[in-house]
């Protein structure tokens, strides 16, 4: 039986060995860490618990497909459920919009909130879903780097319609054109963040991204999100994968420039061929002796990071859902701030994720778990403790004059993580959540392929590589490295 090792129990990490293991290897993997999920994990703080990553989960048929493949019940490992309402936005005038799962009564919303029409939405979120079927088969479900993805009738009938993905302006423009209010444009230009992007540069297809949450829905595992990565642990176990935790790997071993295996701890492990889901900077740092981070991955601008309290409120907001966005008055300012002058800006737009919304248990009764997070630049070596003192100010003052009540006196508990501890704990270098950021017409060519065109049977997954970063994008970069597995 040919020996499969993967290095990280990132997501993607964990849905490659489950992909392998079923195609008949035997399967290891390596993690650095306590426990699986890398950035997808769990915090728990007195009585209150808290998903320390990804809070947002669509395009469960992603997970659901995994199961399948294994021959097993998704229901017995895994649950989840449609949100009604996908999150609740408020500005600073007092004007509040919920994004609701059906489209008609979203769009209806959207008119009777702002000075935009219900058929502006309409249309916009028809033209997103043709970016989506353009795209889809050729840019996220294959890769980008071999030859045989282009010579073929999908792939052609794609290219024919190439000048439909709107390449050649920016999210922002391709937004103003469509709608005039600028509380519209603040909501659609905000999904440029779902890749830690720019919506002033980043290339108006990602205009895409509306359609995974308005068609494909927005769903709350019944779990929590850590229930993903869990799950998915559980099933690889069930189907024979092998996972040693604590497990640094030294350096991926070769044997004239094809893999052998990795060392860990001294200790040489050999293999058929080795998955990476650590950051393609590290593993090319780390990992690759003798080995350079290739020019094109120096010189790509990384994307954008996140500052993150989380917080035990005590007490409840009834106006407040699982995901709220409160809004800045100037959001191309906050961008410039972030991209160009790298700080955070003093009036930043503030994400809050509760889950105790969906799973009472993760706050006691009367309380809320407030994971409150803003958008930030990747680690270059800003003095991180003064920003987060400001920030920290600038989020509560903010939070507090929208709810109308001093939030600073609701806290009764506090972690935080920013981009210095994101790098230490995950792997993902400057902080950077994406890895590389979207803010170019041809972005998505420039991420690293899903092999090594130098280095026989070496493979890479996860959100620094092709096809990019989020849940749904990690686990297409294993499916795609199964497919280049002969």
């Amino acid at each position: 039986m040919s020996k499969a090792i993967v290095i990280g129990a990132g997501i993607a990490g964990i849905a490659s060995a489950i992909r392998l293991v079923i195609k008949g290897y035997q399967v290891e993997v390596f993690e650095a860490g306590s426990v699986a999920g890398g950035k997808l994990s769990e915090l728990n703080l007195g009585d209150f618990r808290f998903d320390t990553g990804p809070s947002l989960f669509t395009m469960p048929q992603y997970v659901d497909e995994l199961f399948t493949l294994a021959g097993k019940n998704s229901v017995d490992y895994f649950q989840y459920e449609k949100l009604e309402t996908v999150c609740n936005y408020f500005y600073e005038d007092g004007t509040r919009i919920s994004a609701f799962a059906d489209r008609t009564k979203f769009s209806e919303e959207i008119a009777e909130k702002t000075k935009d029409s219900a058929e502006s939405v309409i249309k916009f979120l028809e033209k997103s879903k043709d970016i989506y079927e353009i795209t889809n088969a050729v840019f996220l479900q294959r890769s980008l780097h071999k030859f045989s993805t282009y010579f073929n009738w999908t792939t052609f009938k794609s290219l024919l319609r190439f000048p439909q993905i709107d390449a050649f302006r920016s999210m922002n423009q391709a937004i103003e054109a469509n709608f005039k209010d600028s509380k519209t444009i603040r909501f659609f230009n905000r999904y440029a963040t779902y890749n830690g992007s720019n919506p002033y540069k980043a290339p108006a297809t990602l205009n895409v991204i509306p359609h995974f949450e308005q068609y494909f829905g927005a769903y709350f595992p019944v779990g929590g999100m850590y229930s993903i990565a869990s799950s998915l642990v559980k099933l690889a176990i069930d189907l024979g994968v092998k996972f040693n935790f604590n497990s640094y790997v030294d350096e991926i071993e070769l044997n004239n420039n094809q893999v052998s295996g990795v060392k860990v701890n001294g200790l040489s492990y050999p293999a058929d061929l080795v998955i990476s889901n650590m950051d393609i900077w590290y593993t090319y740092q780390k990992l690759l002796k003798g080995f350079e981070v290739p020019e094109r991955i120096k010189q790509q601008e990384r994307s954008s990071s996140a500052l993150i309290f989380y917080w035990g409120i005590n007490r409840s907001f009834p106006e407040l859902e699982l995901h709220n966005i409160f809004f800045t008055e100037d959001y191309k300012e906050e961008f410039k701030q972030i991209w160009d002058d790298k700080i955070i800006y003093n009036d930043p737009t503030v994400y809050v994720n509760i889950s105790s919304k969906n799973k009472v248990e993760d706050s006691p009764v009367g309380s809320e778990n407030w994971f409150t997070m803003i958008n930030v630049p990747a680690d270059t070596g800003q003095d991180w403790d003064a920003l987060i003192i400001e920030a920290r100010k600038n989020i509560i003052e903010k939070l507090s004059k929208i709810l109308g009540l001093d939030v600073s006196k609701l806290i009764v508990c506090e972690a935080i993580l920013d981009p210095r501890s994101i790098d230490s704990k995950t792997f993902s270098y400057q902080g950077s959540l994406y890895g590389s950021s979207s803010n170019s017409q041809f972005s998505a060519f420039l991420r690293h392929a899903n092999f090594s065109s130098k280095i026989e049977n070496l493979f890479f997954v996860g959100g620094s590589v092709h096809p990019g970063g989020g849940i749904p994008l990690a686990l297409l970069s294993a499916k795609i490295v199964e497919g280049l597995i002969k």
